[in-house]
């Protein structure tokens, strides 16, 4: 037996655990911990996970500061409880889930889905890993009042997340951030949860949710031409073991785009990213074998999704090598072709707007205000993009928005930063270059 102190705070949670309504393989992993490994019983128990304005995150295993069946179904009691707080009118409230290629992610997917119909709450579940835009889509496909994506983004694979999203698709933003968080904290014992799912008010849902997403991003498009055109463009993508793999290839196709070259080593979805340091297209390791796979068949263009496919790393042709975009090159790039093809289209009417964080660069604006289209700026986070969307909604039209954290967004039929409609108009604008004598490089320059 280890004989280390543990400390008496987390020893306490960790015994009203081993004495409350917990299941017997949880309380063995308990027992084994106190036996063998104080340390851990202080990291699992000495504070409860605590659901944040993002949601839920951290590492998952057995204890409160862990993400598992417990502290998730803790979090979604909380939510169901204030969802029906806030639509007293609405028999029943709806609620989407979706989830990502991360390790448990499905069964925490089904444990959250169990629970709101326990509660019950219509449920809107897909059937498999999906993007996150697509779950925001889904929110306001369906007419929910509220959504939420298993997800832990980029974070290492021992993580895993729970975000959470209002009726109008974005994440939660104040007040009902801080009111969650409140009727979270208010859950004190599991035996508040109700568990047990009520399986009719549970709908899996699927490929009529892809086909009216899918149909919507191809509505995006603003040069089929020079697609045409541009016949022997090549992409290559990777999706990092994610779940842009389900939509990003079709999206593309949809485009016109038929030289597109996925990297097979990285197209089957596993939460323990086995071919990548981090699954995080911000950093260059990342986009390595695609990169590589670029230049063996001289591609002109490659892009790569982060696992929850809502941001997405791109890197360009330049002569014989590649070169990775940061974030604020590539929504400038990408801003800078709307507003050309919307002015060139017809149409501009002097009521369209284009947001940024304020963390993302001035050129942006500098752009709008080229073409003397409205600019906004809003605090970091994309859920502040979606709330300016949502404010101007029937007044104003939203053409395009970003972050430079590589998140983008053009229209407005999701409300979270969408990799998979980026890489679909990203390439459209390396083959509308293309076809216009110049590469994405030289258009950055200029």
């Amino acid at each position: 037996m280890n004989t280390t102190i543990i400390d008496p705070q987390a020893l306490a949670k960790a015994n009203s655990w081993l004495a409350g309504n917990y299941d017997a393989e949880t309380k063995a992993a308990i027992r084994e911990m106190i036996e063998n490994n104080p340390q851990e019983v202080v990291d699992s128990f000495y504070r409860d996970l605590e659901f944040g304005t993002g949601g839920l995150r951290g590492i998952m295993g057995v204890g409160s500061n862990r993400m598992n069946k417990y502290t998730v179904g803790a979090a979604t009691q909380g939510f169901a409880n204030y969802l029906k707080a806030n639509f007293p009118e609405q028999h029943p409230v709806k609620v989407a889930i979706a989830y990502d290629s991360r390790n448990n992610s499905s069964y925490l997917a089904q444990i959250t889905a169990d629970v709101f119909s326990a509660n019950g709450i219509q449920v809107y579940l897909f059937s498999a890993l999906r993007p996150v835009p697509e779950l925001s889509f889904a929110t306001r496909f369906y007419h929910c009042q509220g959504g939420i994506v298993i997800t832990a983004s980029h974070n290492p694979k021992e993580y895993n997340g729970y975000k959470a999203y209002w009726d109008d698709g974005g994440q939660l933003i104040s007040p009902h951030d801080k009111n969650v968080i409140a009727e979270v904290e208010k859950i004190t014992d599991i035996s508040e949860v109700k568990f047990t799912a009520v399986p009719n008010l549970i709908q899996l849902i699927g490929e009529e949710t892809d086909q009216a997403y899918l149909k919507r991003v191809k509505e995006l498009s603003l040069s089929p031409e020079a697609i045409k055109r541009q016949k022997d463009f090549k992409i290559v993508y990777s999706s990092l073991h994610g779940t842009g793999i389900t939509l990003v290839p079709k999206a593309l196709a949809l485009f016109g785009f038929e030289q597109v070259f996925i990297v097979e080593e990285q197209a089957v979805p596993d939460g323990n990213f086995p071919t990548v340091k981090s699954p995080n297209p911000e950093e260059s390791s990342a986009l390595a074998m695609a990169i590589e796979k670029a230049k063996s068949i001289h591609a002109d263009l490659v892009m790569a999704t982060d696992p929850d496919a809502d941001r997405v790393g791109i890197a360009i042709r330049k002569g014989d090598d590649f070169i990775l975009l940061n974030g604020n090159q590539a929504a400038s790039l990408l801003i800078y072709y709307l507003l050309t093809k919307w002015k060139e289209n017809g149409l501009l009417t002097g009521n369209e707007y284009i947001v940024k964080t304020i963390v993302t660069s001035e050129l942006l604006a500098k752009i709008a205000d080229k073409f003397h289209v409205a600019h906004y700026d809003v605090l970091t986070g994309f859920k502040y993009i979606a709330d300016i969307i949502k404010h101007f909604e029937g007044k104003k039209t939203f053409i395009g928005g970003g972050e430079e954290s590589y998140g983008y967004l053009v229209g407005d039929f999701v409300r979270d930063k969408d990799a998979v409609i980026s890489c679909a108009m990203i390439a459209e604008t390396a083959a509308w270059a293309a076809d216009n004598g110049v590469g994405l490089y030289d258009l950055l320059l200029d």
